[in-house]
């Protein structure tokens, strides 16, 4: 099982949340259906058998992240990361990642696309960028090679502002199947 490639997901996710909302030392609640487990941890369980093997993620990552503590409704997992695991990623992960600078560059008024995509060559050549044609978003860009960052980015024109989400490339393929 590759627990490195769970935790650093949500690392990621945590990271993501103190830019856009604020650092805060205070438990985080992630949820993660059973696919995305299974593709992150590189694994075909079922949902108890996922139940068991994140008993052993938890005792992997506890140093680090606390003591976290995993629920489960059918096949869509909770999990509670406590403040130790708040504060470590704050403490390691520093304000001038991709991610801290697209947030910042996204929450800008007045920001176009045409600035998020300077944002992308700004960390690399190699960046692939879509206008697409779907309800749900507008441009699918990412970093070809994964670096510095392996996320999938939809980026929807609102008008007056700019909204994102981000996949993995294996997630956005599922929920966009069609696109």
């Amino acid at each position: 099982m590759t627990f490195p490639q769970l935790e650093k997901n949500m690392t990621d996710v945590i990271k993501e949340q103190q830019v856009k909302l604020g650092y805060r030392s205070e438990s985080v609640y992630l949820f993660y259906p059973l696919l995305s487990l299974n593709r992150l941890l590189g694994t075909c369980l079922d949902a108890d058998q996922m139940t068991k093997a994140l008993s052993a993620f938890c005792d992997f990552a506890e140093e680090r992240l606390g003591q976290i503590e995993v629920s489960r409704q059918g096949n869509r997992f909770c999990f509670v990361i406590p403040t130790q695991g708040a504060d470590y990623v704050h403490a390691h992960t520093g304000e001038k990642e991709f991610i801290a600078e697209l947030v910042r560059v996204i929450s800008r008024p007045g920001t176009a696309i045409g600035d998020v995509l300077a944002l992308f060559h700004a960390y690399s050549d190699a960046v692939h960028a879509e206008k697409v044609s779907h309800p749900e978003y507008d441009y699918l860009i990412y970093f070809e090679r994964g670096e510095p960052d392996a996320y999938w980015y939809c980026v929807k024109d609102e008008g007056v502002h700019l909204t994102y989400h981000r996949y993995t490339p294996e997630d956005y393929r599922d929920f966009y199947a069609e696109a």
